[in-house]
């Protein structure tokens, strides 16, 4: 793919002049962070610095690069400029070639090398909500900080507000600081839940069986399901959990058919042992529509893992997809596979919008990484490229929306788009 080798050129290469502290030697502009897992820095005559934290390695560089490529181009057509401000920009790896996927250590000690640039006012990443976990408390408690964050891509609950799945202590923990400085652009697991619960119901289900893989995740977005569910009225027939590991899982699809049940939710990921589970409730309950989470993603490994008992199954995806996007997604999605010469992923129009939304936060503070922190949660775009941007008080995407796909002859074909309530998963 040409255009992958064309950004990693642009985007990952290294080509800095280090200096004898680590830092680049420049006559003005932004310091650069200093870390051999950083890119050149960009527009070098900027003095206020966006960084992107990213897996540049693995199954997830394709699109790590893209959703670099779409940082710096919103920033390159704001001609490096957010109000008063001119910025720079450098994009970060988080993981590591030997795994190829993000990495904890290189998670915190990214981290602490933005929060160690003085220059650093913002960072749009990282997309694993595993590693901004790591990430979160350092960059809050960072010196003249809070450090700003606008994540495209976390869904894990516990980031923003405690809910189902949620540990002891979080969110607080993530905000030593007692101040918040992250907001995302995606719904969280416990709304993804609420809209597979919506589905369900769409679908004509007056018995839901609800299953767990005893997982945080699993636990947490089938929690959230079974709230929704009762409160959308219907009837949740059974709630149980099932072993990753076995090798089958006939009694539990008998289980499933002696309740009654006409659709199943599948609260876990697909590599444990999502296939064989598929497989087994469609011979052992066949008259039960399946619903399924992100965590059953991408849909080819559900098709190669389940085969044709993967007919049928429904799948939902926090987002938009490309073809879902309003009038400025369509326009940006148009420019980008232009410019970068292949269709735009989903991932990139999100990682632009964040940049958007760092640049409208830089343009109305004083421009110190406090203010910039400060200005996040009051930002709103109502025209934005994936609709109108405005966040809670928790820093989540106001009337955030869920895609669910239904595969169809091997494939994913989008089925409906959803936007649930968060009022579906609240408790008390």
């Amino acid at each position: 793919m040409p255009v992958i080798r064309v950004l990693a050129a642009a985007v990952v290469g290294l080509a800095v002049v280090a200096t004898g502290n680590g830092a680049t030697a420049r006559s003005s502009g932004a310091v650069p962070v200093a870390k051999a897992r950083c890119s050149a820095i960009q527009n070098p005559d900027g003095t206020l610095l966006v960084v992107a934290d990213l897996p540049l390695h693995g199954a997830a560089e394709a699109q790590a690069l893209q959703m670099s490529q779409a940082i710096a181009s919103e920033l390159e057509a704001a001609g490096w400029h957010a109000g008063k401000y001119t910025l720079a920009y450098q994009s970060c790896d988080d993981s590591t070639a030997a795994t190829g996927h993000w990495d904890g250590a290189t998670c915190q000690a990214n981290a602490a090398a933005y929060a160690a640039d003085g220059a650093v006012v913002g960072v749009i990443g990282p997309p694993n909500s595993g590693c901004a976990e790591l990430e979160l408390p350092t960059l809050n408690r960072a010196p003249n900080g809070p450090l700003a964050i606008v994540n495209p891509a976390n869904t894990y609950t516990g980031l923003t507000h405690a809910g189902p799945g949620t540990a002891a202590g979080e969110p607080a923990r993530y905000y030593p600081s007692g101040k918040r400085n992250y907001v995302r652009l995606l719904a969280p697991d416990d709304l993804q839940g609420a809209a597979d619960a919506m589905l369900a119901k769409q679908l004509g289900t007056s018995r839901l069986f609800v299953l767990d893989d005893r997982e945080q995740y699993g636990v947490g977005i089938a929690t959230a399901v079974a709230t929704a569910a009762k409160k959308l009225g219907l009837g949740v027939v059974g709630f149980a959990p099932y072993d990753p590991s076995a090798t089958s899982y006939t009694s539990l699809a008998a289980r499933v058919k002696a309740s009654g049940a006409n659709a199943v939710f599948l609260g876990g990921l697909l590599g444990s042992g999502g296939g064989r589970l598929i497989a087994d409730l469609r011979a052992g309950a066949p008259g039960a529509t399946l619903i399924a989470p992100s965590g059953f993603t991408p849909v080819p490994a559900v098709v190669s893992s389940a085969g044709s008992a993967a007919e049928g199954l429904y799948v939902s995806v926090a987002g938009l997809p490309v073809e879902k996007l309003p009038p400025a997604g369509q326009k940006f999605a148009k420019a980008f596979a232009a410019q970068a010469g292949a269709e735009a992923d989903p991932s990139a129009a999100y990682a632009a919008q964040a940049a958007d939304v760092l640049l409208r936060a830089v343009a109305a503070s004083n421009g110190t990484r406090s203010g910039v922190a400060a200005q996040l949660a009051a930002v709103k775009l109502p025209r934005g490229i994936i609709g109108k941007v405005a966040f809670d008080t928790n820093g989540d995407l106001e009337g955030a929306p869920v895609s669910v796909y239904r595969v169809s002859h091997g494939t994913a074909a989008l089925a409906t788009v959803l936007v649930p309530s968060p009022s579906l998963v609240a408790t008390g």
